[in-house]
């Protein structure tokens, strides 16, 4: 088994790790985690909250 981990999935441990409260409503969800997609020249991050259903975003573009 490989330890090598892509910077995507570095960053989205960063999220995961720093940002386990909801903006919108202040709930904290510990066990929670951002989902990752990428369209080629896009990568977002998003979370949605499971006590509101607030979305956060974070989008990188790469060039």
């Amino acid at each position: 088994m490989s330890a090598y981990r892509s910077p995507f999935e570095q960053l989205r441990e960063k999220f995961d790790e720093s940002e386990a409260v909801c903006r919108a409503c202040g709930y904290v969800d510990a066990d929670g985690g951002w989902r990752v997609t990428t369209t080629g020249g896009r990568v977002t991050y998003q979370f949605v909250c499971p006590a509101c259903d607030a979305v956060e975003t974070r989008e990188m573009r790469l060039e």
